[in-house]
């Protein structure tokens, strides 16, 4: 038989023109426009899932779960608000705002930070009742577009964070595509109703750190320097800009690394903007030691946290709490199963869905469409919420005592070591089986 015709091996794409690159040029071609999506980055970065920790063994002691407390409060903002926060456990919920997500969704979000005994945070386009009314701790997200922006609400609010950037997109705005604006998010944004909106990239009234502390200022004298200030950068430059919002007397600084981002933005930016929070945290600590500032000026960090693990380490790095944002939204109810059939006439299937940004979402949560929003349950999707953070907790505090700590604050990077050279470098701790620190002199 001639089987001179059949290949002899199979057919290889190129790792560069691979069958994804090939696609998006055709499409590109195909429509003149760039992809915007949310859901984060889709490539694999050095992530915490590089680090593992060093149990007690003989040379440490650990704690017993069920008879030695290990505690897990935070104070948030004790640099010179008069209310600083204090909250239960060290993990916040991010700022999504009403309009990129359903008013069932964020009073869920309100529910279950509630319940849990932490804080949520309000996003762009301003503040709802619903999730004031169920929301103990709330904090005012003040970005460059202004939307919403009144004092009167800043004042009803426990924080303010102000928005420098976001770890998907950082210099860049946000965009909210015209379907998602509707009567509500119109009258709330000043903004016509059904037209696509995208804000700005940057505050209009200051241009560095010495306007900035001005503005604080002013903030402050509106709250009568009861209510915290948060400044929130995306990862880039930790170093300099956690060192630059110190300098422009932030209480709180919020690192947002580049696996985060609910939000809609252009997939060039998600995928080549930004750096991983592994390599973000380290840089950012050490400015808060070399000011004298760690622990006083309170750092929380986001991007992709997960689980009690990922929690763990990055306190274990130096950070005083986490935020997350996308892992919220799944806690409630998006990109659950139950809703497949739906997912598949939208052409895509549960937990690969991150066109929230069309205002399509099975589950109701990133809707404004009031047949969808229906859908979420907001007592339902805040329990639901209230015991995945409930979860987190347990598994950062089972960490927590097997390396001997009695507070989630005790862990240190001591306790850790990397898998890999790169986290190893990034982390600034050894790699696993040796005492070397990629980069650092004297090892």
């Amino acid at each position: 038989m001639d089987i001179s015709h059949i290949p002899q091996t199979l057919p290889r794409f190129s790792a560069t023109f691979d069958p994804h690159t090939l696609s998006e040029i055709r499409r590109a071609a195909a429509t003149g426009i760039y992809d915007i999506r949310g859901g984060g980055t889709k490539r694999h970065l050095p992530h915490f899932d590089d680090l593992l920790f060093l149990g007690a063994s003989m040379s440490r002691y650990p704690l017993e779960g069920y008879r030695e407390k290990c505690a897990t409060d935070v104070w948030l903002g004790t640099r010179f608000a008069k209310k600083p926060i204090h909250l239960k456990i060290p993990i916040t919920i991010a700022g999504m705002s009403f309009g990129s997500l359903s008013a069932q969704a964020k009073e869920a979000l309100g529910r279950g930070a509630t319940l849990a005994g932490t804080s949520t945070t309000t996003g762009d386009g301003g503040m709802t009742p619903e999730e004031r009314g169920q929301s103990e701790v709330l904090v005012y997200q003040y970005l460059p577009s202004r939307y919403g922006m009144n004092p009167d609400d800043i004042r009803k609010a426990d924080a303010i964070e102000i928005v420098i950037g976001q770890g998907a997109k950082p210099g860049g705005g946000g965009m909210l595509l015209g379907q998602k604006i509707s009567d509500r998010v119109a009258e709330m944004r000043t903004l016509p109703k059904g037209i696509d909106q995208r804000s700005a990239c940057r505050h209009p009234d200051w241009t560095g750190p010495d306007d900035l502390e001005i503005k604080i200022g002013e903030l402050r004298e509106i709250t009568d320097w009861e209510k915290p200030i948060y400044i929130k950068v995306g990862a880039t430059r930790p170093y300099y800009d956690v060192a630059l919002a110190v300098k422009s007397g932030a209480d709180v600084v919020v690192l947002d690394g580049m696996q985060g981002g609910t939000a809609a933005t252009q997939e060039v930016f998600i995928e080549h903007v930004g750096i991983p929070i592994l390599a973000a945290i380290r840089p950012a600590v050490q400015a808060l030691q070399d000011l004298g500032m760690h622990r006083k000026v309170q750092l929380i960090v986001s991007g992709g946290i997960r689980n009690g693990a990922d929690v763990a380490k990055a306190l274990a790095l130096g950070a005083d709490a986490v935020s997350i944002g996308t892992a919220a939204l799944v806690a409630l109810g998006d990109n659950s199963p139950s809703h497949e059939e739906d997912y598949h006439k939208l052409g895509t299937t549960a937990g690969a869905y991150d066109d929230w940004h069309e205002g399509k979402d099975p589950a109701g949560i990133t809707t404004q469409d009031p047949v969808l929003a229906a859908r979420l349950d907001p007592v339902e999707a805040g329990r639901r919420l209230a015991n995945y953070l409930a979860v987190l907790t347990l598994e950062a505090q089972t960490i927590a005592r097997a390396c001997g700590k009695s507070h989630l604050h005790n862990l240190e990077p001591e306790d850790l070591v990397a898998l890999t050279i790169e986290a190893a470098a990034m982390a600034r701790v050894p790699l696993a089986g040796t005492s070397w620190v990629p980069g650092m002199a004297g090892f």
